[in-house]
């Protein structure tokens, strides 16, 4: 439940799920990872509701999200951020990039893109052909804004020293979808930068779309948060957990043995007595013995009792 805003801590970190569906065990580990090196640091934890795409959202399931992390006695800090209520936030960013001259109106199709013969890091690399050309500008374009090839590094709290030459590796990226949404690396940096945030521990998923969104925070003057990218769950075929991939949603009627699966999965290591504790013992083991230092410094990882707590697996937690 939230926390009235405390004065600006040292540590800033936030949880940002996308209400596409019930939270999960893997965003549940996500949770947990960014909860506790928050709160181990005397930290605010932010919690902000991505909701950026109206067609991709659940009706329901941001409401289902807040009271599940209520019942797995996550606190957050100051109010809940809905990206669909700050267009205006995103519009003033677009803009100030806009008169920098680095935007570009874009027709190509899907298809056209999907042709290219150039694959970077996350698929087809964009080839930059409206960039070179006279393009009507008219809703149905998409807004690209122009990357460069000087490399952008940073160094991951576990992955180590990343570095990407975003007009190789990406192309020229999208920041206003045809339809007129703003793109998620538009509104993740704007938001951070908005809300303060000093530290993002968020899933390796989301490591190679890092690069962006510094590239984005130079543009527009914003300082760059510390990064902590955590291994991802996956089934047993390598999918990451997800509605398509048919993940149970956390069962909020006994957290307890989640939220040890949840530690374990990040390298620590509960008593076994903890289980049978309160959700508030559970934090305060957590929160005295956290070790950021022993989570699997890994992009992904199998838990194969990812799909939900079953009898077989309270019983393994329980010897």
């Amino acid at each position: 439940m939230p926390n009235s805003l405390p004065t600006l801590s040292v540590y800033r970190g936030r949880f940002a799920p996308s209400p596409t569906g019930p939270l999960h065990f893997g965003s549940l580990v996500t949770a947990v990872g960014s909860y506790l090196e928050a709160k181990s640091r005397r930290g605010e934890w932010l919690l902000r509701i991505e909701d950026l795409d109206p067609a991709r959202e659940i009706p329901g399931a941001s409401t289902a999200i807040l009271n599940t992390l209520v019942t797995l006695g996550m606190e957050w800090d100051g109010e809940v951020l809905y990206q669909s209520r700050r267009n205006e936030a995103y519009r003033a960013a677009f803009e100030a990039l806009e008169k920098q001259r680095m935007l570009y109106p874009c027709i190509c199709s899907r298809k056209e893109i999907a042709d290219s013969t150039i694959v970077g890091m996350d698929g087809p690399v964009y080839s930059g052909t409206c960039r070179a050309r006279s393009v009507p500008i008219e809703d149905s374009a998409a807004w690209r804004v122009r990357t460069d090839n000087y490399p952008v590094e940073f160094t991951d709290a576990l992955q180590s020293r990343i570095q990407q030459h975003l007009r190789a590796d990406i192309g020229d990226f999208v920041l206003r979808r045809a339809d007129g949404i703003f793109a998620y690396q538009l509104a993740v940096v704007v938001d951070d930068a908005e809300q303060c945030v000093t530290h993002v521990v968020r899933g390796a998923d989301l490591l190679n779309s890092t690069s962006r969104q510094i590239y984005l925070q130079r543009l527009l003057g914003y300082s760059t948060p510390t990064y902590m990218h955590l291994p991802v769950v996956v089934n047993a075929v390598g999918e990451k957990l997800s509605k398509q991939t048919r993940a149970m949603p956390v069962d909020s009627s006994d957290p307890m043995p989640q939220l040890i699966m949840a530690i374990r999965f990040l390298g620590q290591t509960p008593p076994k007595e903890l289980i049978k504790s309160s959700v508030a013992s559970f934090w305060k083991w957590a929160l005295e013995n956290w070790k950021p230092e022993t989570i699997p410094r890994k992009k992904c990882e199998f838990a194969d009792i990812a799909y939900g707590v079953n009898t077989q697996a309270r019983r393994q937690l329980l010897c």
